[in-house]
């Protein structure tokens, strides 16, 4: 007589014979291991997503589509369906190659995200050759399990990698329409020139930190440093790690934000194609940069500069906070109209917060108690350019008599032990400014599960008087995912004013916007966003922790700062 446990086996044994004799039939062959490097991309809806970040997944779908291509199309139902069986252990997405807008691509109606492929550099990284192909990744090893249609083939193959069974890559026939890479045939043909165009890129988006005594771990500071970084620089180019403070383009706008266009990126990654040619240039763009960084004050000597004590960071280590308080000798109120950090060493000074605070108070303040409080925030420094804030015309930051700043430094280590003097310049108004600037605190408490690779949370704010937005900025910690600020008044539909799709904890300033936003009074701000406590998040001190709301660096935070002035 047989057991369940017989049974159980017997099942499984005739499962994995129907698909392996499905796979004979349908796969026209398999080959070792194809090896992919990782990318990243938006949707339709302005969510990140990145390969790399779905590990907590036993394999991620990809469909080739183009909404002109019939058989895409129709490939496109076929994953459909196989979504409805798979979905829970499979990540399923569609890659655009016709260079369809946002609209465009949310018209298609799919079951899954559309991914926007500008200039088609992912298209490209994996030799895809068809509208209608489909590739199955193994993301934890950056490989392919399959690369074919959408035929009984892809089918097949799912099952066997659920089933633990699939290593190497398994190739099948694909019904589609031939893509063609007309801009890369173009630029192997004629590359584009590294003096005048592909370094000039690496000068304005990358040496302000990839030079000596930066926050870059190596200078570009020749043609052989970045030919010998070529490798580096388009991973992270693909996979958008750099240049930091990425934000989404179509969800408001900053300065203190950092992109580079689609056309500097695919001169960048068809140079390296080429084969990096030197070209003909006699000056070498990268060789002109001061190999030190020399620091002056923007607007002339301070009237007042605040000066921090030193602080010694070691050679190795996870760094706690370091908070200062500073007594300041003014006996009446000031009004801040700029302000520039001078940073002692920027190797190591991760991050530094500055807020004015009342006497009895700590650089938290009430948002130690309260999920929304009203702050005085000056503003903070991360490693970059680092030039002045100057507040917009007629307003300025108040700083009453007798009131303090209180500082937040955060240190990372780079395997030195280095001493760090940082200090802060401020400029006064002669007048007090005709409207401060004050800021609101909207956050909320919460508890992550752990490995939980999307914990959604969600706060808001009603004003109460009307105020015009200046700026934002985002703070949550190593489990932050992504973080949006919209705007919505009775029953309309949320008005995006910022998002950060793929929010990193290193790189994040106070965001002013390019055009200040009005909000009227009775109109609600809403703050949304997620954590990644799985394995899929490089920066998890470990998934296996459950996590709660804290104000130190090891626990988790979400905030959103509101940045206004009150509007007559």
């Amino acid at each position: 007589m047989r057991t369940k446990t017989h049974l159980q086996q017997l099942v499984r044994f005739s499962t994995s014979l129907f698909a392996a004799t499905v796979m004979t039939a349908a796969v026209q062959s398999q080959a070792a291991t194809e090896r992919v490097g990782d990318f990243a991309l938006l949707d339709e809806q302005g969510r990140f997503h990145q390969l790399s970040r779905y590990q907590h997944r036993d394999a991620v779908v990809m469909l080739t589509i183009d909404g002109s291509c019939s058989a895409a199309m129709d490939a496109a139902q076929e994953l459909g369906g196989l979504q409805n069986r798979f979905g829970d252990s499979v990540e399923f997405l569609a890659l655009d190659v016709s260079g369809a807008t946002r609209s465009e691509r949310d018209q298609w109606q799919l079951p899954f995200p559309v991914l926007g492929d500008e200039m088609m550099l992912v298209a490209e990284s994996l030799n895809l050759s068809h509208a209608g192909e489909v590739l199955v990744f193994n993301p934890e090893r950056m490989s392919l399990f399959y690369r074919g249609g959408a035929e009984a083939a892809l089918g097949a193959r799912l099952t066997a990698v659920i089933g633990g069974e699939a290593s190497d890559t398994a190739t099948a026939a694909i019904d589609g329409c031939a893509i063609e890479y007309t801009d890369l045939a173009r630029h192997k043909e004629s590359p584009p020139d590294y003096s005048t165009e592909v370094a000039p890129i690496v000068v304005e988006n990358c040496a302000i930190c990839h030079r000596w005594g930066g926050a870059g771990p190596f200078p570009f500071d020749s043609y052989v440093s970045l030919l010998g970084w070529s490798p580096m620089v388009r991973e992270v180019i693909l996979n958008k790690r750099m240049p930091p403070m990425q934000v989404d383009p179509e969800a408001g706008a900053s300065a203190n934000a950092h992109a580079i266009s689609a056309t500097e990126r695919q001169k960048l990654l068809h140079w390296m194609e080429a084969g990096a040619p030197r070209g003909e240039g006699e000056v070498d763009p990268l060789e002109l940069i001061p190999l030190e960084k020399e620091f002056a004050w923007q607007l002339g000597e301070p009237d007042f500069i605040v000066e921090s004590p030193t602080n010694v960071v070691p050679a190795v280590g996870i760094q706690d906070y370091e908070y200062l308080e500073v007594e300041l000798p003014f006996d009446k109120d000031k009004w801040v109209r700029a302000f520039q950090y001078s940073p002692g060493d920027e190797r190591v000074l991760h991050h530094l917060m500055t807020f004015v605070i009342a006497p009895d108070e700590d650089f938290w303040g009430p948002e130690k108690t309260e999920k929304t409080a009203k702050r005085r925030f000056l503003g903070s420094f991360i490693p970059g350019g680092n030039p002045a804030t100057v507040f917009p015309e007629g307003t300025g930051v108040r700083i009453p008599a007798g009131h303090k700043l209180a500082l937040q430094f955060h240190y990372v280590t780079n395997g030195l032990q280095i001493r760090d003097n940082t200090s802060i310049g401020l400029y006064f108004s002669d007048a007090p400014a005709e409207k401060e600037i004050l800021t609101r605190a909207v956050a909320e408490r919460f508890t992550i599960a752990p490995g939980d690779p999307a914990h959604s949370i969600a706060a808001a704010y009603q004003f109460d008087e009307p105020v015009k937005l200046l700026a934002v900025r985002a703070r949550m910690n190593y489990r932050g995912k992504h973080m949006k600020f919209a705007v919505t008044g009775g029953n309309d539909e949320p008005e995006n004013i910022f998002s950060i799709p793929a929010y990193n904890y290193g790189w994040q300033p106070h965001y002013w916007l390019d055009k200040p936003v009005t909000i009227a009074a009775g109109t609600e701000v809403q703050v949304t966003g997620a954590f990644d406590n799985s394995l899929s998040n490089p920066f998890n001190p470990d998934p296996r922790e459950e996590v709660t709301w804290g104000l130190e660096s090891w626990e988790e935070m979400f905030t959103g700062y509101l940045t206004y002035v009150v509007e007559d």
